[in-house]
C-alpha cells in the first residue's frame, strides 16, 4: 500500500509499505493493505512504518528505528486516512 506522511513544512515520506500503526484518539491502530476505508484524528504518540522504506536525508532527525525495525515519527496530533489502499497522515 502507498503511504504519504505530511507536515505543515513538508512531505515527509511517500513510498510503499507493508503496514502502518497509528495513535487514533479511540487507541492505536494497524492498517494493512485491503483495509476498510477509515478517517480519524491522532493524538500524540507515534506513527510506526512497516516496510523497506528510504527516508530523505534532510527528513532522517525526525524518525527513529524501533528495535523491531519500524520506522517511527513522534507526533503531537494529526488525522489519517486510509482508502484504495493509499494512506495518508496530516501529522503535527
Amino acid at each position: 500500500m502507498y503511504l504519504e506522511i505530511v507536515s505543515p513544512e513538508a512531505t515527509l515520506f511517500a513510498g510503499e509499505v507493508t503496514a502502518v500503526t497509528v495513535p487514533g484518539v479511540n487507541g492505536e491502530f494497524q492498517m494493512l493493505q485491503n483495509h476498510a476505508p477509515v478517517v480519524s484524528l491522532l493524538q500524540e504518540g507515534k506513527v510506526k512504518v512497516q516496510g523497506d522504506i528510504k527516508i530523505e536525508e534532510e527528513f532522517q532527525n525526525k524518525f527513529t528505528r524501533s528495535s523491531n525495525g519500524d520506522t517511527v515519527l513522534a507526533i503531537s496530533s494529526g488525522t489519517v486516512e486510509m482508502k484504495d489502499n493509499k494512506v495518508i497522515v496530516l501529522a503535527d
